[in-house]
């Protein structure tokens, strides 16, 4: 049995060993945080992130500890995007050889039965994506070290665990944290695939590409297709073709929705959001008003003079006399003697 167990390890860690040869270990002392704290410093959330495992012990001060609620969260955050590969969990055992499988599998296994792990680009879970959801194991087959791949792109991985619903399989109506360390090997940058991540996506507009294949994942904002190579239609722009252009927008940036067609008569701004300051209407605003009873009664969109005109003028936008006129100037706000 002993023999069997240590062959399994070996095997597991050549397998490890091959990995990160190939991909990086990139929440390596980034910042971790977990739901509560438990015993300060010696069970801090970002032990399991410090690179050492060589005392899997409850009181080595190498792992991250949450005793006994009903749910359990801790993540690490990656602090920017990355394409990940893989996700390996050490648990806490007693670093005693047999020893260990057996506490481990008499005191610890209940603790975790039911955990997820989640990778996304916020602290939410919801908004992630679900890598692994334990349904499955029991308290004799669950491992010590446990891995799943989750070729995604995301910031934050997320483990989570919770006894607030009923479960048949688990023994105990707690959950713990005890993670020793967390591994999340992927690439360093984006962009990027292959086994050295060296490697560029191949659809120019892909933002995001499967680790392995280099198969478009996610678009650059402005683009969709299964290889990103259609852009968003008219009226839309942004990530997945989902923002709506202003309607006041003749035509807009599929990439970042600015307008740069232009606007509609009597609007103005990058995006088409701002109205003509008072007293001037139409096509970029260019227009000045006539001789409307209120200035601020005239439309921005066509010159209308909503409540009438001035004295002497006539006319839907009041820049007809209603005398004869004998005007001044070349502008339109020009002053006009009228001739009785």
């Amino acid at each position: 049995m002993r023999l069997l167990i240590t062959m399994l390890f070996v095997i597991f860690y050549m397998r490890l060993l091959a990995i990160s040869k190939a991909y990086v270990n990139v929440a390596l002392n980034k910042p971790a945080y977990q739901q509560y704290q438990s015993g300060g410093d010696r069970y801090d959330a970002s032990n399991a992130v410090d690179g050492r495992k060589s005392d899997l012990g409850f009181g080595g001060g190498q792992c991250a500890v949450l005793r006994s609620r009903q749910t359990a969260t801790w993540w690490v955050n990656l602090t920017r995007i990355h394409s990940i590969h893989q996700i390996t969990f050490y648990f806490r055992t007693n670093n005693d050889g047999i020893v260990t499988v057996i506490i481990f599998r008499k005191y610890i296994a209940d603790i975790l039965l039911g955990f997820s792990v989640y990778v996304s680009n916020t602290t939410e879970r919801s908004q992630g994506t679900l890598c692994f959801k334990d349904d499955n194991f029991t308290r004799n087959t669950i491992p010590s070290v446990f891995t799943t791949n989750c070729f995604v792109h995301g910031q934050y991985v997320i483990y989570y665990n919770e006894r607030q619903n009923t479960y048949k399989r688990v023994f105990y109506g707690y959950v713990w944290i005890v993670l020793c360390e967390v591994e999340v090997f992927g690439c360093p940058v984006t962009g990027f695939y292959g086994s050295n991540c060296s490697i560029p996506c191949p659809d120019v507009n892909c933002q995001y590409c499967h680790i392995e294949t280099g198969y478009s994942q996610c678009c650059k904002p402005g683009y969709q297709g299964h290889h990103c190579e259609v852009a968003c239609p008219r009226g839309y722009f942004g990530n997945k073709c989902t923002e709506k252009c202003n309607d006041t927008c003749s035509g807009c940036n599929n990439v970042n929705g600015v307008c740069d067609s232009g606007c509609i008569p009597g609007w103005r701004g990058y995006h088409c959001n701002e109205e003509c300051d008072r007293g001037w209407y139409g096509i970029g605003c260019n227009e000045t008003c006539g001789h409307c009873r209120n200035e601020s009664q005239c439309s921005n969109v066509n010159g209308t003079c909503l409540i009438g005109c001035d004295a002497g003028f006539q006319g839907d936008q009041c820049k007809t006399c209603e005398y004869t006129c004998i005007c001044y100037g070349t502008s339109t706000t020009a002053h006009r003697k009228l001739l009785h």
